[in-house]
């Protein structure tokens, strides 16, 4: 794990150690009970994530003879154990907190969810109707035989049943029955009738499983167990300057839900002879089983019925209005007389809605331009875009076709807006384009102003009601010029190489300007420290991967810079290391949102600069994507952000340090308590 006497900690590791702070939320009797169900939700949800996006790698990267040390040392060859070892743990205590604690609390409040319990008499008729009525249209029965073994194919991250069949044909002969469990077509969870005081929730698989002699009738069932099958969600995408690509794209996502198996999960009760048996039959390797409880799926437990309504749930944060905007101005207005910056989703997301719309019917708004990377499923904001092109105005719009599983939805409105008029730039081969930003010109007069649009989060609308991010507002001249240049440069389709050296001295954008100006935002950091100057660095990120940033880090500690840094999931870097990162801190945040949020502070001897953008520091994305970061002038800006990120590294409730070992340290704090969403909220409330 040593690189040039560094110490550099493993992504994919790093990763689980994220998803373990989720489940520290599931734990936490402080967090109200639905909220700590949909923190198990979560964690399952992730896990599943990363079986269909890192564990193919692992498995490549790690069966490979690397000849680079740097491969070697973040693939190392006993990394799948580590991995599989640590998700295990990580299930287990997932198991412990269900069955000991959200269970019994749930039972407390008068909720009875079935979790491997017989069915009452009394719920027995009713199950068994909504069986006959409603599931078994579904069901798609199979006996597993040799002569179909290459017909039978198991959907990715589907549920079914593998069954202990007998024959009254073949007395004393097993056979293997396949039956899926259609949670896809049906609510997973379904209500029972009241036992006094108690409301009862029941597993589409209990009631599947209450009537599996209905589906198979003439066999004797000796055992029945949940299976999932989870695969390689990567698409091999080949570009070129030619052809259409969202046509390859919508063929490859046919084949992605095909790809090779990276895990099938089981119930660990299961005997030897039946998993066995499946192994053989679907060709898996020792690595790709994991055992796993009664349920799978349990991400859906994010939509568990709660009959009390509320209450068992964090209490609502109303969005807070923003004193720089009115109803009575338009949007342009308010932006001509300064800035605005929105802190979502404490303000309202109407204002960026309202950005849109307003220049969708503004007659003096000539063009628009932005980047969609993914978009609500019903996006306001992309039918805005076409009521502009039907009103006339010319609209340009970028759209990453390539942004992992949204690629279909992207598809869907890149069509509907070309045939509205709109003008479509797809992907640029090679790069994906991550940055968030859109540029409208107006004109005023006699002049053409730019108002620029500038975020660090993507323009979505039911995402934006529970990550954290910022948005800028700003009609910079010089900004939008460079916005402008930033849209011809995409507008090209060309690569970084082969187009014209841009000039940027605002900006901040990959492939052009970006690393080397953070190096250089770093250097007069340590030049400052070793003068006995002022120095420090505080960065907010969501990843942390790129070893060049993270040495460079490494360089500022020796020197004496105080490095603070809020990392929200996968972190390298390896915090208060002797001799190399004494100085740096890393401190991760899981609330009720989602931080994402990228911000970069530099002390400057006392005049600090501050950035956001859509760039964390990954080899993806300051290597393989577009991405722009953006100044912040505006001196009650600039304090307005430090405010909300000293209460982010003064969280001592939802903020954990995390240590080179990969813990969760909880910080302790015995003469105050600070949660930094709930501190923020009342911030920007009080503004």
């Amino acid at each position: 794990m040593a690189d040039n006497k560094n110490v550099f900690l493993n992504r994919d590791l790093s990763w689980l150690s994220f998803n373990q702070r989720v489940l520290m939320e599931a734990a936490d009797k402080s967090v109200p009970l639905y909220s700590r169900i949909s923190f198990l939700s979560i964690f399952s949800s992730n896990l599943d994530e990363f079986f269909r996006v890192r564990m193919p790698s692992i498995f490549a990267l790690t069966s490979i003879q690397a000849k680079k040390t740097s491969i070697r040392d973040e693939y190392p060859k006993n990394l799948v154990q580590l991995v599989q070892t640590e998700v295990q743990k990580h299930l287990t205590e997932f198991g412990g907190i269900l069955k000991n604690h959200i269970l019994p609390e749930l039972k407390f409040n008068n909720i009875c969810l079935y979790y491997n319990e017989p069915i009452r008499p009394e719920h027995m008729e009713s199950s068994r109707e909504y069986f006959l009525s409603k599931v078994l249209s579904f069901l798609q029965p199979v006996i597993l035989k040799k002569e179909n073994q290459t017909n039978i194919f198991l959907e990715n991250n589907a549920l079914y049943f593998i069954i202990d069949l007998e024959s009254p044909e073949e007395p004393g002969k097993h056979l293997y029955g396949l039956l899926n469990i259609p949670s896809s077509n049906l609510p997973r969870f379904s209500e029972q009738a009241m036992v006094g005081d108690n409301h009862y929730i029941l597993f589409l698989d209990d009631v599947i499983r209450e009537n599996l002699q209905e589906v198979f009738p003439v066999f004797t069932i000796h055992g029945a167990w949940s299976i999932k099958l989870t695969r390689d969600a990567e698409m091999n995408i080949e570009d070129e300057f030619i052809g259409d690509i969202s046509d390859k794209i919508e063929k490859q996502l046919l084949k992605r839900e095909a790809g090779n198996a990276t895990r099938l999960l089981y119930d660990e009760i299961m005997p030897a002879e039946a998993k066995d048996f499946i192994q053989n039959y679907f060709g898996l390797r020792n690595e790709e089983m994991l055992a796993g409880g009664r349920y799978h799926n349990l991400k859906d437990l994010g939509s568990l019925p709660n009959p009390l309504k509320g209450k068992l749930s964090n209490p609502s944060w109303p969005s807070v209005a923003h004193p720089g905007f009115d109803n009575q101005h338009s949007i342009f207005h308010s932006i001509s007389e300064s800035e605005k910056l929105l802190h979502l989703p404490y303000h309202s997301y109407n204002y960026i809605l309202r950005f849109f719309n307003e220049a969708a019917i503004d007659p003096a708004v000539k063009e628009i331009y932005i980047t969609l990377y993914r978009v609500a499923a019903d996006s306001h904001i992309v039918n805005a875009l076409i009521s502009a092109a039907k009103n006339g105005k010319k609209v340009t719009v970028f759209v990453e076709l390539k942004a992992r599983f949204d690629e279909a939805n992207n598809i869907k409105w890149s069509k509907r807006m070309k045939a509205a008029g709109i003008k479509i730039i797809n992907s640029i081969p090679s790069l994906k384009v991550h940055a968030k930003v859109a540029l409208i010109k107006r004109v005023e007069g006699k002049d053409w102003k730019n108002y620029s649009f500038m975020a660090t989060g993507n323009f979505n609308e039911a995402t934006g009601r529970f990550y954290t991010d910022h948005v800028l507002f700003t009609n910079h001249k010089e900004i939008g010029l460079e916005l402008q240049w930033v849209f011809d440069y995409l507008q090209s389709r060309k690569q970084p190489a082969d187009y014209m050296k841009i000039p940027f001295r605002h900006l901040l954008v990959s492939q052009f300007n970006m690393i080397k100006r953070f190096e250089k935002l770093i250097d007069r950091e340590i030049k400052n420290a070793k003068k006995g100057k002022p120095s420090g660095i505080i960065i907010k990120l969501n990843n942390l991967q790129e070893r060049p940033m993270i040495e460079k880090l490494y360089e500022a500690s020796r020197a004496g810079v105080k490095v603070q840094l809020i990392v929200r999931s996968i972190c390298s870097l390896a915090a208060g290391v002797e001799g190399q990162s004494e100085n740096i801190t890393v401190t991760r945040i899981v609330d009720r949102y989602l931080e994402h949020a990228r911000v970069f502070v530099f002390h400057n001897n006392g005049d600090p600069k501050y950035y956001m953008g859509s760039a964390d520091w990954m080899n993806r994305n300051l290597h393989s994507r577009v991405e722009v970061i953006f100044p912040v002038y505006d001196k009650a800006m600039g304090e307005e952000l430090n405010t909300i990120l000293q209460l982010q590294l003064n969280d001592n409730r939802k903020a954990v340090y995390v240590t080179p070992a990969l813990d969760n340290q909880r910080i302790r704090n015995d003469h105050s308590s600070l949660a930094a969403q709930q501190a923020v909220y009342e911030f920007v409330k009080g503004r």
